[in-house]
């Protein structure tokens, strides 16, 4: 078997060289009401299919904006609008990926609504196509924003703060004007002059952020560092929602706790091995968590409990479509040779996607950035 370093050389060279780092998927997104197409980030940029995953296409990380071994939060919006989160800004593309530019660089350094040059760490968008970001950015304040024109503007909505790194937001998919906030504040100095410790933090707001609750967090254990990120909501209970505790569970496992009250109260549900990088809230109560080689798990009474999955795939992410299906990243080779699997029922997986079958940069004008430099790092 040849190495998965080997292997990316002999498929885009240039790219490998960029971040050293071999070709793997780790996240897979869907655009709302089309069923046709899937957009998969891996660690050399992001491919994308609007064949249902018989053909893919590449667009490299220079086009997008960022490089290294940075990973990209990415959004799809109604229209194909993508967005990818990076430590300058916003991206975002209008043309399908074949140009990319930082939301709001164009407001002026003062401007509050202005996000641009800030580490954007969170995103989601909710169902009316609100687009909400928060700012993760060490040595100044930083906030929650909405969008309400796919991203052309953004406002602040009154999360300002000097010690709090905002870390994920989960807009309730049956409830725009319900959002969830998790954001880690870093240690400093308490009034007195004592040590204030690290902290974990919920926010709740039920009006589009015009006002926020904290949840207590009763009964949720951290980790050294306190992290904490809502990664699911249910689709058709706002009220329910889930969180990760990075850490929790020693020496490298994560805790995953539901809440039923809208984050005011939590239940433990799963501790595992190592960390957890995706769950997806399937229908008819099936959710599905992959970690990171840890195993995958399952549950199917919406959350209550879960047990480890039978023979998945090596899965890292997983997510579910529009239509019900669903699909996960595995191993490019041995043991899945997938790289994109799908499911109907989180039981038995098909072949997707294996890297060797990309058809090569999104076609797009002369002219374009993915056009002038992706096309040119194509072997």
């Amino acid at each position: 078997m040849r190495s998965l370093v080997s292997v990316a050389a002999l498929l885009c060279p240039a790219v490998v060289l960029a971040n050293g780092r071999p070709p793997l998927t780790n996240g897979v997104h869907f655009r709302p009401g089309d069923n046709q197409s899937l957009y998969v980030a891996t660690t050399f940029g992001l491919l994308v299919s609007h064949d249902d995953g018989c053909s893919f296409r590449w667009i490299c990380e220079q086009n997008i904006g960022y490089g290294g071994t940075f990973d990209p939060k990415y959004r799809i919006a109604t229209d194909g609008t993508i967005f990818a989160t990076t430590y300058a800004g916003l991206r975002v593309s209008r043309d399908g990926g074949c140009s990319f530019t930082t939301a709001t660089s164009d407001k002026p350094a003062n401007d509050p609504g202005r996000t641009a040059d800030s580490w954007i760490d969170a995103i989601d968008i909710g169902p009316t196509g609100d687009v909400w970001i928060a700012t993760a950015d060490s040595g100044k304040p930083n906030n929650i924003f909405r969008s309400t024109d796919n991203g052309v503007t953004f406002e602040p909505r009154g999360m300002l703060s000097q010690a709090i790194w905002w870390k994920s937001i989960a807009i309730a998919p049956s409830r725009a004007q319900r959002i969830y906030a998790t954001g880690y504040q870093v240690a400093g100095l308490l009034p007195d002059g004592g040590q204030m410790p690290p902290t974990a933090h919920f926010e709740i707001s039920d009006d589009d952020g015009a006002h926020w609750s904290e949840s207590p967090l009763a009964g949720v254990s951290v980790g050294s560092t306190p992290l904490i990120y809502a990664v699911g909501v249910d689709p058709t209970n706002p009220d329910i929602v889930f969180i990760s505790s990075i850490g929790a569970n020693l020496p490298s496992g994560d805790r995953l706790y539901r809440s039923t009250d809208g984050g005011m109260t939590w239940s433990e549900v799963l501790a595992t091995t190592a960390p957890i990088l995706d769950l997806a809230i399937a229908r008819g109560g099936n959710i599905l968590v992959a970690t990171l080689g840890g195993g995958s798990f399952q549950s199917l009474n919406n959350g209550i409990a879960f047990s480890p999955m039978t023979d998945p795939p090596q899965l890292v992410c997983v997510g579910q479509r529009g239509d019900g299906q669903i699909y996960g990243c595995g191993a490019n080779w041995q043991p899945d040779n997938k790289a994109i699997a799908k499911s109907v029922n989180g039981a038995t997986w098909d072949k997707v996607f294996r890297f060797v079958e990309l058809a090569g940069p999104i076609e797009c004008p002369a002219g374009t950035p993915e056009h002038e430099t992706c096309g040119g790092m194509w072997p």
